[in-house]
Protein backbone atom coordinates (compact mmCIF):
# COMPACT_ATOMS: atom_id res chain seq x y z
CA UNK A 1 0.00 0.00 0.00
CA UNK A 2 3.06 2.41 0.82
CA UNK A 3 4.29 2.07 -2.74
CA UNK A 4 1.28 2.68 -4.19
CA UNK A 5 0.78 5.73 -2.32
CA UNK A 6 4.19 7.19 -2.89
CA UNK A 7 3.69 6.07 -7.01
CA UNK A 8 0.71 8.53 -6.87
CA UNK A 9 2.54 11.51 -5.19
CA UNK A 10 5.06 10.97 -7.34
CA UNK A 11 2.76 11.87 -10.06
CA UNK A 12 1.84 15.32 -8.37
CA UNK A 13 5.51 17.30 -9.09
CA UNK A 14 5.02 17.27 -12.59
CA UNK A 15 1.42 18.54 -12.11
CA UNK A 16 2.01 21.27 -9.80
CA UNK A 17 4.44 22.90 -11.63
CA UNK A 18 2.05 22.83 -14.61
CA UNK A 19 0.13 24.63 -12.24
CA UNK A 20 2.18 26.84 -11.23
CA UNK A 21 2.97 27.70 -15.31
CA UNK A 22 -0.68 27.38 -15.68
CA UNK A 23 -1.62 30.09 -13.02
CA UNK A 24 1.55 32.51 -14.03
CA UNK A 25 0.59 32.25 -17.85
CA UNK A 26 -3.15 32.81 -17.37
CA UNK A 27 -3.16 36.42 -15.12
CA UNK A 28 -0.19 37.71 -17.27
CA UNK A 29 -2.79 37.72 -20.11
CA UNK A 30 -5.56 39.25 -18.71
CA UNK A 31 -5.81 42.31 -20.74
CA UNK A 32 -4.64 45.35 -18.59
CA UNK A 33 -2.10 46.84 -16.31
CA UNK A 34 -2.34 46.10 -12.09
CA UNK A 35 -0.54 49.82 -11.48
CA UNK A 36 -3.20 51.61 -13.58
CA UNK A 37 -5.68 50.08 -12.08
CA UNK A 38 -4.26 50.56 -8.61
CA UNK A 39 -3.86 54.14 -9.38
CA UNK A 40 -7.69 54.83 -10.90
CA UNK A 41 -8.81 57.79 -12.81
CA UNK A 42 -5.89 59.99 -10.91
CA UNK A 43 -2.73 58.00 -12.94
CA UNK A 44 0.44 58.17 -11.47
CA UNK A 45 3.47 59.95 -12.90
CA UNK A 46 5.77 58.01 -15.54
CA UNK A 47 8.21 58.61 -12.24
CA UNK A 48 5.93 56.90 -9.67
CA UNK A 49 5.31 54.41 -11.72
CA UNK A 50 9.08 53.21 -12.15
CA UNK A 51 8.95 52.81 -9.08
CA UNK A 52 6.11 50.80 -8.83
CA UNK A 53 6.77 48.79 -11.21
CA UNK A 54 9.83 47.71 -9.59
CA UNK A 55 8.60 47.30 -6.12
CA UNK A 56 6.55 44.51 -7.48
CA UNK A 57 9.00 43.06 -9.77
CA UNK A 58 6.88 43.52 -12.97
CA UNK A 59 9.63 45.42 -14.79
CA UNK A 60 11.86 41.93 -14.83
CA UNK A 61 11.28 39.53 -17.97
CA UNK A 62 8.76 36.85 -17.63
CA UNK A 63 10.77 34.17 -17.08
CA UNK A 64 12.71 35.93 -14.26
CA UNK A 65 9.25 36.57 -12.70
CA UNK A 66 8.34 33.23 -12.85
CA UNK A 67 11.52 31.44 -11.31
CA UNK A 68 11.65 33.79 -8.43
CA UNK A 69 7.76 32.97 -7.83
CA UNK A 70 8.86 29.37 -7.62
CA UNK A 71 11.16 29.96 -5.71
CA UNK A 72 8.82 32.14 -3.22
CA UNK A 73 6.21 29.10 -3.25
CA UNK A 74 8.95 26.65 -2.22
CA UNK A 75 9.47 28.66 1.05
CA UNK A 76 5.85 28.86 1.36
CA UNK A 77 5.42 32.27 0.07
CA UNK A 78 2.42 33.16 -1.75
CA UNK A 79 3.05 36.78 -2.03
CA UNK A 80 1.27 40.27 -0.89
CA UNK A 81 -1.77 41.39 -2.23
CA UNK A 82 -0.86 44.41 -4.50
CA UNK A 83 -4.34 45.75 -3.27
CA UNK A 84 -4.44 44.96 0.58
CA UNK A 85 -0.51 44.86 1.11
CA UNK A 86 -1.73 41.36 2.87
CA UNK A 87 0.18 38.28 2.57
CA UNK A 88 -2.23 36.44 0.14
CA UNK A 89 -2.26 33.08 2.43
CA UNK A 90 -3.55 34.87 4.99
CA UNK A 91 -6.31 36.51 2.93
CA UNK A 92 -7.18 33.15 1.30
CA UNK A 93 -7.81 31.05 4.72
CA UNK A 94 -9.73 33.91 6.09
CA UNK A 95 -11.85 33.71 3.44
CA UNK A 96 -11.88 29.92 2.71
CA UNK A 97 -14.59 28.93 5.73
CA UNK A 98 -17.28 30.79 3.98
CA UNK A 99 -16.33 28.71 0.81
CA UNK A 100 -16.24 25.60 2.87
CA UNK A 101 -19.37 25.94 3.80
CA UNK A 102 -21.12 26.37 0.91
CA UNK A 103 -19.26 24.02 -0.84
CA UNK A 104 -19.57 21.39 2.40
CA UNK A 105 -23.44 21.91 2.27
CA UNK A 106 -23.92 21.01 -1.44
CA UNK A 107 -21.63 18.30 -1.63
CA UNK A 108 -23.80 16.47 1.05
CA UNK A 109 -27.22 18.17 -0.41
CA UNK A 110 -25.99 16.37 -3.58
CA UNK A 111 -25.28 12.95 -2.22
CA UNK A 112 -28.01 13.08 0.74
CA UNK A 113 -30.52 13.37 -2.53
CA UNK A 114 -28.74 12.07 -5.52
CA UNK A 115 -27.42 8.49 -3.94
CA UNK A 116 -30.52 7.54 -3.01
CA UNK A 117 -32.77 8.48 -5.93
CA UNK A 118 -29.86 6.41 -7.94
CA UNK A 119 -30.92 3.61 -6.32
CA UNK A 120 -33.87 3.33 -6.19
CA UNK A 121 -34.23 4.28 -9.98
CA UNK A 122 -31.78 1.02 -10.26
CA UNK A 123 -33.74 -0.97 -8.14
CA UNK A 124 -37.00 0.10 -10.30
CA UNK A 125 -35.77 -0.25 -13.89
CA UNK A 126 -38.27 1.30 -16.56
CA UNK A 127 -40.67 3.12 -13.68
CA UNK A 128 -41.98 6.00 -13.96
CA UNK A 129 -39.72 7.16 -11.13
CA UNK A 130 -37.03 6.12 -13.11
CA UNK A 131 -37.52 7.97 -16.04
CA UNK A 132 -38.63 10.99 -13.81
CA UNK A 133 -35.63 10.87 -12.22
CA UNK A 134 -33.33 10.74 -15.43
CA UNK A 135 -35.17 13.49 -17.36
CA UNK A 136 -34.56 15.75 -14.09
CA UNK A 137 -31.53 14.86 -13.59
CA UNK A 138 -30.60 15.49 -17.44
CA UNK A 139 -32.82 19.21 -17.02
CA UNK A 140 -30.72 20.26 -13.83
CA UNK A 141 -26.86 18.31 -15.53
CA UNK A 142 -27.88 20.80 -18.46
CA UNK A 143 -28.97 23.95 -17.04
CA UNK A 144 -27.01 26.98 -16.89
CA UNK A 145 -25.45 28.01 -13.00
CA UNK A 146 -26.31 31.24 -13.40
CA UNK A 147 -29.58 31.12 -14.74
CA UNK A 148 -30.72 28.59 -12.68
CA UNK A 149 -29.09 30.58 -9.28
CA UNK A 150 -31.28 33.84 -10.64
CA UNK A 151 -34.06 32.00 -11.28
CA UNK A 152 -34.27 30.62 -7.76
CA UNK A 153 -33.72 34.30 -6.65
CA UNK A 154 -36.39 35.76 -8.28
CA UNK A 155 -38.59 32.47 -6.78
CA UNK A 156 -37.76 32.46 -3.34
CA UNK A 157 -36.78 35.89 -2.70
CA UNK A 158 -38.10 38.08 -4.99
CA UNK A 159 -41.98 36.69 -5.41
CA UNK A 160 -42.16 34.46 -2.52
CA UNK A 161 -40.11 36.12 0.31
CA UNK A 162 -38.99 32.70 1.79
CA UNK A 163 -35.43 33.35 1.92
CA UNK A 164 -32.47 36.29 1.63
CA UNK A 165 -31.12 37.69 -1.44
CA UNK A 166 -27.71 37.55 -0.48
CA UNK A 167 -24.78 37.51 1.99
CA UNK A 168 -24.21 35.22 4.72
CA UNK A 169 -26.44 36.54 7.56
CA UNK A 170 -28.73 39.08 8.75
CA UNK A 171 -26.90 42.89 9.09
CA UNK A 172 -28.92 42.29 12.95
CA UNK A 173 -26.55 39.83 14.32
CA UNK A 174 -23.04 40.52 15.42
CA UNK A 175 -20.52 37.89 17.40
CA UNK A 176 -17.32 36.87 17.22
CA UNK A 177 -16.11 34.54 14.13
CA UNK A 178 -14.52 32.00 16.60
CA UNK A 179 -14.27 28.91 13.89
CA UNK A 180 -15.23 31.21 10.35
CA UNK A 181 -17.82 29.00 10.12
CA UNK A 182 -21.37 30.78 10.27
CA UNK A 183 -23.05 28.03 10.82
CA UNK A 184 -21.35 27.54 14.63
CA UNK A 185 -20.18 30.30 15.20
CA UNK A 186 -24.10 31.91 15.10
CA UNK A 187 -24.91 28.23 17.21
CA UNK A 188 -22.23 29.23 19.91
CA UNK A 189 -23.05 32.86 20.13
CA UNK A 190 -26.38 31.60 21.75
CA UNK A 191 -28.59 35.00 19.92
CA UNK A 192 -31.73 34.12 19.04
CA UNK A 193 -32.18 33.80 15.64
CA UNK A 194 -28.73 33.99 14.75
CA UNK A 195 -28.58 30.25 13.73
CA UNK A 196 -31.79 30.65 11.93
CA UNK A 197 -30.79 33.38 9.72
CA UNK A 198 -27.50 31.86 9.03
CA UNK A 199 -29.41 28.75 7.63
CA UNK A 200 -31.44 30.84 5.32
CA UNK A 201 -29.27 32.42 3.45
CA UNK A 202 -27.45 29.16 3.08
CA UNK A 203 -29.97 27.90 1.68
CA UNK A 204 -30.18 29.42 -2.13
CA UNK A 205 -26.97 29.11 -2.80
CA UNK A 206 -26.57 25.42 -1.83
CA UNK A 207 -29.36 24.29 -4.22
CA UNK A 208 -28.07 26.54 -6.75
CA UNK A 209 -24.16 25.38 -6.30
CA UNK A 210 -25.37 21.68 -5.55
CA UNK A 211 -28.14 20.50 -8.65
CA UNK A 212 -25.23 20.16 -10.96
CA UNK A 213 -23.54 17.67 -8.95
CA UNK A 214 -27.04 15.75 -7.28
CA UNK A 215 -27.55 15.23 -11.33
CA UNK A 216 -24.06 13.51 -11.55
CA UNK A 217 -24.78 11.57 -8.35
CA UNK A 218 -28.06 10.23 -9.40
CA UNK A 219 -27.40 9.43 -13.31
CA UNK A 220 -24.15 7.78 -12.18
CA UNK A 221 -24.72 5.55 -9.09
CA UNK A 222 -27.85 4.37 -11.43
CA UNK A 223 -25.42 3.43 -14.40
CA UNK A 224 -23.35 1.82 -11.35
CA UNK A 225 -25.92 -0.15 -9.51
CA UNK A 226 -27.62 -1.40 -12.98
CA UNK A 227 -24.12 -2.87 -14.05
CA UNK A 228 -22.93 -4.43 -10.70
CA UNK A 229 -26.91 -6.22 -10.42
CA UNK A 230 -26.54 -8.18 -13.25
CA UNK A 231 -23.73 -10.00 -12.31
CA UNK A 232 -23.78 -13.49 -11.17
CA UNK A 233 -22.55 -12.93 -7.02
CA UNK A 234 -26.12 -10.97 -6.81
CA UNK A 235 -28.24 -13.27 -8.78
CA UNK A 236 -26.39 -15.90 -6.50
CA UNK A 237 -27.63 -13.59 -3.35
CA UNK A 238 -30.98 -13.94 -4.43
CA UNK A 239 -31.01 -17.37 -4.85
CA UNK A 240 -29.60 -18.04 -1.08
CA UNK A 241 -33.01 -16.04 -0.08
CA UNK A 242 -31.69 -12.73 1.12
CA UNK A 243 -33.77 -10.01 1.70
CA UNK A 244 -33.68 -7.53 -1.15
CA UNK A 245 -32.23 -4.29 1.40
CA UNK A 246 -29.55 -6.84 1.85
CA UNK A 247 -28.69 -7.55 -1.79
CA UNK A 248 -29.17 -3.79 -2.53
CA UNK A 249 -27.45 -2.44 0.05
CA UNK A 250 -24.67 -4.47 1.15
CA UNK A 251 -23.69 -6.46 -2.07
CA UNK A 252 -24.91 -4.24 -4.87
CA UNK A 253 -24.20 -0.64 -3.84
CA UNK A 254 -20.98 -1.95 -1.80
CA UNK A 255 -19.61 -2.94 -4.99
CA UNK A 256 -20.77 -0.59 -7.15
CA UNK A 257 -18.92 2.31 -4.83
CA UNK A 258 -15.61 2.99 -6.74
CA UNK A 259 -17.21 4.47 -9.59
CA UNK A 260 -19.54 6.92 -6.94
CA UNK A 261 -16.57 7.60 -5.50
CA UNK A 262 -14.80 8.80 -8.77
CA UNK A 263 -17.05 10.93 -9.41
CA UNK A 264 -17.52 12.38 -5.99
CA UNK A 265 -14.24 13.53 -5.84
CA UNK A 266 -14.47 14.98 -9.37
CA UNK A 267 -17.33 16.81 -8.19
CA UNK A 268 -15.18 18.74 -5.60
CA UNK A 269 -13.23 20.24 -8.20
CA UNK A 270 -16.62 21.24 -10.14
CA UNK A 271 -17.75 22.81 -6.72
CA UNK A 272 -15.03 24.58 -6.11
CA UNK A 273 -15.03 26.08 -9.65
CA UNK A 274 -18.77 26.70 -9.66
CA UNK A 275 -18.30 28.70 -6.07
CA UNK A 276 -16.55 31.68 -7.78
CA UNK A 277 -20.05 31.59 -10.07
CA UNK A 278 -22.43 31.04 -7.18
CA UNK A 279 -20.25 33.45 -4.52
CA UNK A 280 -20.42 36.32 -7.30
CA UNK A 281 -24.27 36.03 -7.64
CA UNK A 282 -25.28 35.67 -3.69
CA UNK A 283 -22.70 37.92 -3.16
CA UNK A 284 -20.96 35.54 -0.98
CA UNK A 285 -18.37 36.26 1.07
CA UNK A 286 -16.04 33.50 -0.03
CA UNK A 287 -12.61 33.06 -1.86
CA UNK A 288 -14.73 32.67 -5.64
CA UNK A 289 -15.76 36.04 -5.02
CA UNK A 290 -12.78 37.20 -3.72
CA UNK A 291 -10.47 36.00 -6.95
CA UNK A 292 -13.27 36.93 -9.08
CA UNK A 293 -12.60 41.04 -7.64
CA UNK A 294 -9.09 40.16 -7.53
CA UNK A 295 -9.48 39.24 -11.36
CA UNK A 296 -10.93 42.89 -11.84
CA UNK A 297 -7.82 44.56 -10.11
CA UNK A 298 -5.20 43.19 -11.52
CA UNK A 299 -4.16 41.33 -7.94
CA UNK A 300 -1.55 39.06 -10.16
CA UNK A 301 -0.67 37.93 -6.45
CA UNK A 302 -3.66 36.89 -5.56
CA UNK A 303 -5.28 35.34 -8.38
CA UNK A 304 -1.87 33.42 -8.98
CA UNK A 305 -2.04 31.87 -4.92
CA UNK A 306 -6.07 31.20 -5.44
CA UNK A 307 -5.92 29.16 -8.36
CA UNK A 308 -2.48 27.27 -6.81
CA UNK A 309 -4.04 27.00 -3.28
CA UNK A 310 -7.26 25.89 -4.90
CA UNK A 311 -5.89 23.33 -7.67
CA UNK A 312 -3.76 22.19 -4.35
CA UNK A 313 -7.19 20.92 -3.03
CA UNK A 314 -8.34 19.46 -6.03
CA UNK A 315 -5.21 17.57 -6.51
CA UNK A 316 -5.09 16.34 -2.63
CA UNK A 317 -8.75 15.15 -2.72
CA UNK A 318 -7.80 13.48 -6.00
CA UNK A 319 -5.49 11.79 -4.20
CA UNK A 320 -7.10 10.74 -1.07
CA UNK A 321 -9.72 9.24 -3.25
CA UNK A 322 -6.94 6.85 -5.35
CA UNK A 323 -6.27 5.80 -1.80
CA UNK A 324 -9.66 4.73 -1.58
CA UNK A 325 -9.37 2.81 -4.49
CA UNK A 326 -6.71 0.99 -3.09
CA UNK A 327 -8.44 0.51 0.25
CA UNK A 328 -11.72 -0.81 -1.03
CA UNK A 329 -10.43 -2.87 -4.34
CA UNK A 330 -6.90 -4.33 -3.58
CA UNK A 331 -6.44 -5.48 -7.39
CA UNK A 332 -6.03 -1.46 -7.79
CA UNK A 333 -3.50 -1.69 -5.04
CA UNK A 334 -1.85 -4.72 -7.35
CA UNK A 335 -1.60 -3.40 -10.71
CA UNK A 336 -0.27 -0.17 -9.45
CA UNK A 337 2.69 -2.03 -8.08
Amino acid sequence: MLRFILQRLAVLIPTFIGITLTAFIFIHLIPGDPIEVMAGERGVSPEKYAELLHAFGLDQPLWKQYLDYIWQLLHGDLGKSFVTKQPVIEEFFKLFPATIELSLSALIFAIVLGIPAGIIAAVKRGSIFDHSLMTLSLTGFSMPMFWWALLLIVTFSGTLGWTPVSGRISVMYFFDNVTGFLLIDSWLSGQPGAFKSAVSHLILPTIALGTIPLATFARQTRSAMLETMGEDFIKTARAKGLSPFRVTVLHAFRNALIPIITVIGLQVGVLLGGAILTETIFSWPGIGKWMVDSIFRRDYAVVQGGLILIATMVITVNLTVDILYGLIDPRIRKKGH
